[in-house]
C-alpha cells in the first residue's frame, strides 16, 4: 500500500492507513466493511491506497461507524495534506540547491538589499520572491521571459539562468522609475544631445540622461555584472508605453558603453513589444532576432561615427593617435570610439590607443528590495 509517505525525517500517514487497522482489527473483508459503512468497495480501496480523501459525508460515515468524531478523521486529512505539501516543499528546496550553486546570491544582497543570509533554504526562498517565480528551476524553462544569445557556443543552464535573474532584477528595479508615455519622436530628437554626451564624464552626463529616457518613457537601469550571466544590455517593453533599458557596467570602456547603449535604443526604436532583447558578448543569436541585431549593430555603428566622416578619415594601420584625437574632436566624438571602431575592423592592433580608451567608473545606484 502507498498510504504511507516518507522523505528524510518527514512521516506522513493517509487516513485510509488507519481505515485498514481497522477493517483488520474487525476481522471482515474489504467489501463488507464498504457495506456497513454505506459506501462502494471501489471507494474504500481507493482510500485504504490513498487514491481518495476523506470527504465530510464519508468523515460523517466513519464517526457514526467506529464512535469517534467527524473532527477526528477531518483532521487526519488535513494534517495528511499539510505533510504531503511539507514533503513536497522539501524535495522541492532538495532540487533547487543545485541551482542556486550557480547563482552569486551576495550580488542580490548587495545590490538589491536581500537578506543576508547563510541557510540555502532561505536563500532560495529569499531569490523566489524576489525574481518572482516559484521554483529557481523554471528559470530554465525554455519560454521564461527570454530566448537569448549567449556567450558560449552553446546556450548553458548557467548562462541561460543568471541571464535571466539578471534581466528580472532589471525589470523590478524599474518599477521605481518614474516615466512619461513612450514617444519615439521624442526620443529620436535628443538622440544628438545624448551621442555629445561622449565627450563628458560620467558623473555629469549619467543624470541628465536618465532625464532624457524617462521623458521619452524609457526606464533607464544601469545595474553591475551579474557574474555568468554574459549580458551586456537588454530592452523589454513592460507596456505598450514604457520600455525598460537595462545596461551593466561589464567592461565599462567609453567605446563599448556607448556603443552598447546606442544599440539597445535602436531596440527601442524598434518598438517590437512583444520581444525581449539581451544583447551579450556572443555572436549566436536566433534566426528571428538575426536581422533586428544586424540593425541595431548598423545603427550604432553609423550613428556614433557618420558613414561619410568616416570615408573622410580613410583609416589605415598607420594612423597616429593625434589623427584619431583630431578626428574624433572635428565629429564631436570620444576619441576612444573611433579607436575601438578600428580595432573592431582590425584595423588598428588590440593592444593600441589605450591612453585614448578611457574606462569609466560609474557610481551605480543601490537599490532596496521593497
Amino acid at each position: 500500500m502507498n498510504n504511507v509517505n516518507k522523505y528524510k525525517d518527514i512521516v506522513v500517514y493517509h487516513p485510509g492507513y488507519y481505515i485498514a487497522d481497522i477493517i483488520e482489527d474487525m476481522g471482515i473483508s474489504q467489501a463488507e466493511f464498504a457495506t456497513r459503512m454505506g459506501t462502494t468497495a471501489k471507494t474504500l480501496s481507493q482510500l485504504i491506497h490513498a487514491q481518495a480523501n476523506i470527504s465530510n459525508d464519508l468523515a460523517k460515515k466513519l464517526s457514526a461507524m467506529t464512535g469517534t468524531s467527524i473532527e477526528l478523521w477531518q483532521n487526519l486529512q488535513n494534517t495528511y495534506d499539510k505533510k504531503r505539501i511539507e514533503i513536497e516543499q522539501a524535495k522541492d528546496i532538495d532540487a533547487q540547491k543545485d541551482v542556486i550553486k550557480e547563482i552569486d546570491y551576495k550580488y542580490f544582497v548587495e545590490v538589491v538589499g536581500l537578506p543576508k543570509v547563510k541557510s540555502i533554504i532561505d536563500q532560495i526562498a529569499n531569490l523566489c520572491c524576489f525574481l518572482k517565480v516559484s521554483d529557481l528551476r523554471i528559470m530554465l524553462q525554455p519560454d521564461f521571459l527570454v530566448n537569448f544569445r549567449t556567450a558560449s557556443p552553446r546556450n548553458s543552464k548557467k548562462n541561460i539562468m543568471n541571464s535571466r535573474a539578471w534581466i528580472q532584477t532589471a525589470i523590478n528595479i524599474s518599477k521605481n522609475i518614474d516615466t512619461k508615455p513612450y514617444d519615439a519622436e521624442k526620443l529620436k530628437g535628443y538622440l544628438p544631445e545624448l551621442r555629445s554626451m561622449t565627450v563628458q564624464k560620467p558623473e555629469e552626463f549619467l543624470p541628465r540622461m536618465r532625464e532624457i529616457f524617462s521623458e521619452c518613457g524609457v526606464a533607464f537601469v544601469l545595474l553591475p555584472h551579474l557574474k555568468n550571466s554574459g549580458v551586456n544590455g537588454a530592452v523589454k517593453w513592460v507596456t505598450e508605453d514604457r520600455v525598460v533599458l537595462a545596461m551593466n557596467n561589464r567592461g565599462l570602456d567609453a567605446d563599448k558603453f556607448w556603443f552598447s547603449l546606442f544599440h539597445e535604443i535602436k531596440h527601442v526604436l524598434q518598438q517590437k513589444v512583444k520581444t525581449v532583447f539581451v544583447s551579450s558578448t556572443a555572436e549566436e543569436m536566433t534566426e528571428i532576432n538575426n536581422n533586428l541585431e544586424t540593425e541595431a549593430d548598423k545603427f550604432a555603428t553609423n550613428y556614433l561615427i557618420p558613414p561619410v566622416e568616416y570615408k573622410r578619415l580613410a583609416p589605415t594601420r598607420f594612423i597616429s593617435d593625434k589623427e584619431i584625437v583630431e578626428f574624433a574632436k572635428s565629429i564631436g566624438i570620444h576619441p576612444g570610439i573611433v579607436a575601438g571602431r578600428l580595432q573592431h575592423e582590425g584595423i588598428i592592433a588590440q593592444n593600441r590607443c589605450s591612453k585614448l580608451k578611457e574606462k569609466y567608473v560609474l557610481e551605480l545606484r543601490i537599490y532596496r528590495a521593497g
